[in-house]
């Protein structure tokens, strides 16, 4: 088993994060280096996370094989015996060999490390450039970034310079990496412990309330009004820059040398756009001919990053009205069906989508009921107690993992006695428990954040590809202090628990933090407290109020607009849920016809077919006989013709009255 945890988990953590990818970025339209780096900086961090427990289990093997070997002792197979007190160190079921861990975590460091500060900033500005070319594209991320880049130079090359002229200073080539490795945690570690506060209370507080059928209605209600005002207003700004481009397609023609751009342009836009400015295009008009200010080069790329921009904000907007409508149906359905008496969940609306027949099958009416209305709201209170109580311990943990005599970070307490025992199972899942639970603090609070439309992740494959690479700049950044924050916590880093023991591998690679004395026993120590206040400003939604006293509507029981929005969204709720009652109707009424009078229709077709196959035959009967034949025929039958018009008299409709009884007309024949 030598290695093979760390490969299945390799495996395992590489399908992880292109799940989580392909349900919020698109493989189809989205460029392939921005899928390829983006899932690079996902997995490398996911794979941080669920590889460092075995890299704890791994440490703690090799202090016990050096205590062992410090003493008298007696080897005897895959353990080592230790004489006088016939303690056993056992080798974990995970071990990973000496000499993997430190070259594995270098790699997935630095090159973690480069995504974050060089390559994703440059990929940033390169998807969000409107250049029509890969060098135009280029110039354009590399004059944006020279400011980002140009500010970093200047500071390391103001610090080499201050250490090459202060002599006492001696500082080798390790300690100036561990300088940069300290500089770049300390700005992660900042942005960690605010993401961690509010993660720790909104996470076990979003769950209690999902055990509230009426508080998840509203909430909705409340989301459909703010996103029908944004679905809008991004209506609105799509017509905007379509009358822009119509402008710009009409002024530049077919003989233009900038028509490649303004076709680019187009190729962008949705598709009944196009067929719209196809219509009005003249293309033999000379762009000669009359003398009209041309839009330049530069004017046409800020164009198409503003048809990009609309483009991708309407589709998003149209897909999240759809998902917002499905999920305020069913929670009205659920609402409904609580009092149900014959125990069996009745849907309004079938769903859209095609079932499975596995899930359909065990996922009866009867079990979707019980689930719905009866089990679910419990599992939800309690599976938020559990959190709730994770985040205590973390609070506590976080605010005493200093104090080694005695240990009070109780993470510390549960893996030093297991470490007694060498539990490794215990102390694997331990480990895995307390980092998973961190980093969902951490991450999900970067999936829910919005910055305005500069940053926003949105699921069903409606994230742009500038939101796709900050998040993965974000886990970048935040993945290393927050393992260094758990091996802090849990007293496996030597630096917090000062003691000379072997370090874990991933401690290693970081450096001695001593060089920078006033980092570790400073902020490193001390910071991570303010999570105390962060969790208290969290549960008392201080943010959330300050938002709302700037204006931005944010859902507050006690707001009266919080009352206007939900009114509002009910009642739009209402109108779209009578539209998709007529769809359905109507569709229904279609289908009895079509079944009622299939049969008829299709004798009838059969016999129109048939009918005309005769006529076809008859008719080319007719056309092998001689011309004249059928000339005089056709004659005959004309003058047959224009004698029965002329007999017939014409109706007067304007006549007082009309006679229905033919036998009594005086202009009868």
């Amino acid at each position: 088993m030598s290695g093979a945890a760390l490969g299945l988990e390799i495996v395992f953590v590489f399908f992880l994060a292109l799940f989580l990818l392909h349900r919020y970025g698109d493989f189809k339209k989205q460029h392939r280096l921005v899928i390829i780096a983006t899932l690079l900086a996902w997995y490398l961090c996911f794979l941080i996370v669920f590889i460092l427990p075995l890299d704890v289990s791994t440490t703690i093997y090799n202090r016990c094989k050096l205590a062992v070997n410090s003493s008298p002792a007696e080897s005897n197979g895959s353990y080592v015996t230790l004489a006088p007190s016939k303690q056993k160190c056992f080798k974990p079921w995970s071990y990973i060999p000496d000499g993997i861990m430190p070259i594995f975590w270098r790699v997935v460091y630095w090159t973690s490390q480069f995504l974050t500060w060089i390559l994703l900033p440059f990929m940033q500005s390169y998807a969000r450039s409107g250049g029509f070319s890969i060098t135009g594209k280029i110039k354009t991320a590399l004059i944006e970034n020279a400011i980002y880049y140009g500010t970093y130079l200047l500071i390391f090359g103001a610090f080499l310079i201050y250490v090459a002229v202060n002599p006492n200073f001696n500082l080798q080539w390790n300690q100036l990496q561990t300088i940069g490795i300290a500089a770049a945690n300390t700005w992660g570690l900042f942005l960690l412990v605010l993401l961690l506060g509010y993660g720790l209370v909104e996470i076990p507080r979003s769950h209690w309330n999902g055990a509230k059928r009426g508080y998840l209605l509203m909430k909705t209600y409340f989301k459909a009004a703010k996103l029908m005002t944004e679905k809008a207003d991004a209506e609105e700004n799509l017509e905007d820059i379509m009358e822009e481009v119509r402008k710009v397609s009409e002024s530049i023609k077919y003989n233009h040398p900038l028509r490649k751009c303004v076709d680019t342009i187009l190729k962008k836009c949705p598709t009944e756009y196009q067929e719209r400015m196809g219509r009005n295009m003249d293309d033999y008009e000379d762009f000669d001919e009359r003398q009209n200010s041309y839009p330049s080069e530069k004017s046409l790329a800020k164009l198409h990053k503003q048809v990009i921009y609309s483009v991708q904000r309407h589709r998003r907007t149209q897909v999240q009205w759809q998902i917002l409508l499905e999920q305020a149906f069913y929670l009205e359905d659920v609402a409904k069906n609580e009092s149900s008496a014959t125990r069996q969940f009745v849907h309004t609306f079938h769903s859209q989508e095609p079932e499975n027949k596995i899930i359909q099958y065990f996922y009866t009416p009867t079990v979707e009921w019980y689930w719905e209305c009866l089990l679910r709201p419990w599992f939800y209170r309690v599976l938020a107690v559990v959190l709730a109580t994770f985040s205590v311990i973390v609070v506590w943990s976080e605010c005493t993992f200093f104090s080694t005599k005695p240990v009070l970070s109780l993470f510390a307490v549960f893996i030093q006695l297991a470490e007694k025992t060498y539990n490794y199972i215990y102390i694997e899942m331990a480990c895995f428990l307390t980092i998973f639970f961190l980093s969902i603090c951490v991450y999900s609070t970067v999936f829910r954040i919005r910055v305005f439309n500069y940053y926003y992740l949105a699921s069903h494959h409606q994230t742009d590809a500038y939101s796709l690479l900050f998040s993965g700049m974000l886990f970048c950044r935040l993945t290393p202090p927050l393992c260094l924050n758990f091996l802090g916590l849990t007293h496996m880093d030597a630096t917090i628990s000062h003691k000379n023991t072997q370090p874990t591998a991933y401690t290693s690679i970081m450096g001695s933090m001593r060089v920078l004395s006033f980092i570790a026993d400073g902020f490193y120590i001390y910071y991570p407290m303010l999570v105390v206040i962060l969790c208290i400003a969290t549960y008392f939604s201080l943010g959330t109020r300050c938002l709302n006293l700037l204006g931005f509507q944010q859902f507050m029981g006690d707001s009266e607009m919080t009352s206007d929005l939900i009114d509002e969204g009910k009642e739009l709720i209402r109108r779209e849920k009578r539209k998709r009652q007529r769809q359905e109707e109507g569709e229904n009424r279609r289908r009895e016809w079509k079944e009622r009078y299939g049969n008829r229709d299709d004798s009838t077709r059969s016999r129109a077919v048939h009918t005309d196959q005769k006529e076809s035959s008859f008719s080319e009967t007719n056309a092998s006989r001689p011309l004249s034949k059928y000339t005089r025929s056709n004659g005959r039958t004309e003058r047959d013709r224009i004698e029965l018009l002329q007999d017939a008299e014409p109706l007067d409709f304007n006549a007082d009255s009309v006679n229905d009884d033919p036998l009594e007309s005086d202009s009868g024949r």
